[in-house]
């Protein structure tokens, strides 16, 4: 039986509450570059923003998109328990290469210390994140949500404290991983007993048998989260390289404005997501077909929204925000926000193709986005600088875009094929 705390809420309501949740997050998130820009200085945000570029490749792909694969999983083919047993084991693989990145990097002491910091928070992350995709299937939005305004705020106050206090960002580094661990213990695990109703079903599960076929299921998923990690974080690597942490910092800060637009995407994506799954599970191509139609359309939307407030604004907006020595850059801001547009229609597309379970033809598309991705930079950076990296990402941006199209054009003409079956994984 399900109770009124188990009970789906609507499609607008969840939209409501995730686009609430991942506001207040994403805004803290940002305010923790606005904390280092204002209380230190543009090196301090490229270190920082450089761990979260070293783990988070890493830390995409040993996740296995475990949130995705659980909350379509329309015929509850496996359980909470399988896909948090094989979370952990991911997790735990993911902090060794993370320190072995680290250790063997060539970053000077304290940035390799930061990196290590930063993998642990993301640790406890993942393991949240496996609770939000169990809520996620029920399509209760609004647990996640809280859980991220609680997360957002207490993230933001224990780096500011950590950086105030220390001058350092590697004590505000330490504040993160405390506050994402004390939000996955006291709030993210007890709703997963909320939905489950049995404490023995929210324990990991180690079937290997079972793990071998939901590792099979997920792995092009984890390559291709990597590929889509490494393909947004490849020019901070090549900035990195070519110009060094102080220019990384002004380039992170002007991008992670991309991150507003991406709120709306990301809230309508995880909403969608299930809802998607199912009309392509019935072999309802109109209903899916409609759907991510609307959803492309909000995507334009946005995207001509954030280029003009960029052409408009840009140089006093990003006074405002950072530091003067950012405002010199409202160029690159205008250019960073048309890859972002385009990249908010790519991704739309990207939860076409994963409700409909195409997983594995993924891997090979984001192979190609990233290999372009890295010529471009290699190629663009030493010779336009920053603008050069913008350019990169236009580029890797409309080559994604155009290949995901192509992949929901074939999968709706044989989406009547599979009406009444369980869809074939490509």
């Amino acid at each position: 039986m399900v109770t009124q705390e188990q009970k789906p809420l609507t499609l607008r309501r969840n939209f409501s509450w995730t686009f609430i949740g991942n506001l207040v997050y994403a805004g803290c998130q940002w305010g923790m570059l606005v904390v280092l820009a204002k209380l230190g200085s543009p090196e301090m945000v490229g270190q920082f923003t450089l761990g979260l570029a070293v783990t988070a490749p890493v830390i995409m792909f040993t996740n296995l998109q475990l949130r995705v694969v659980q909350a379509t999983d329309a015929n509850k083919d496996y359980s909470f328990s399988d896909y948090l047993g094989l979370r952990l084991i991911g997790t735990g693989l993911g902090i060794f290469a993370i320190a072995i990145i680290a250790l063997f990097s060539g970053y000077r002491r304290e940035t390799c210390i930061v990196i290590l910091l930063i993998g642990l928070a993301k640790a406890f992350e993942s393991i949240s994140d496996i609770f939000f995709s169990l809520l996620q299937q029920h399509e209760r939005m609004d647990r996640i949500a809280i859980s991220l305004m609680i997360k957002g705020p207490l993230s933001l106050l224990m780096l500011g404290a950590g950086v105030y206090l220390s001058h350092s960002v590697l004590w505000g580094t330490g504040g993160l991983v405390v506050a994402w661990a004390i939000v996955l213990i006291t709030y993210d695990i007890r709703n997963g007993l909320v939905m489950l109703k049995n404490r023995s079903r929210i324990l990991p599960r180690w079937h290997l048998k079972t793990l071998k076929k939901l590792i099979w299921l997920c792995l092009p998923l984890g390559f291709v989260m990597m590929l889509i990690s490494l393909n947004a974080n490849i020019p901070r690597y090549f900035i990195e390289r070519y110009l060094g942490e102080y220019e990384l910092g002004i380039f992170a800060a002007i991008a992670y404005l991309m991150v507003v637009g991406n709120m709306v995407i990301l809230a309508l994506g995880e909403s969608a997501s299930p809802r998607l799954a199912k009309y392509y599970s019935a072999g309802n191509a109109i209903a899916f077909r409609n759907l991510l139609l609307k959803l492309v359309a909000i995507a334009v939307v946005i995207a001509g929204g954030g280029i003009l407030f960029a052409a408009v604004g840009g140089r006093q907006i990003l006074t405002l925000i950072y530091r003067p020595e950012y405002s010199e850059h409202s160029d690159l801001f205008i250019w960073l926000m048309v890859a972002a547009g385009i990249g908010y229609i790519g991704s739309f597309l990207g939860y076409g193709m994963t409700a409909s379970r195409y997983f594995r033809v993924q891997m090979p598309i984001f192979i190609t986005v990233a290999a372009i991705s890295a010529v471009a930079c290699f190629w663009l950076l030493p010779k336009y600088g920053l603008f050069g990296g913008a350019i990169a990402l236009n580029i890797s941006a409309t080559v994604q875009t155009c290949i995901s199209l192509g992949v929901i054009l074939h999968g709706l003409r044989k989406i009547n094929k599979y009406s009444g079956t369980k869809p074939e994984i490509v």
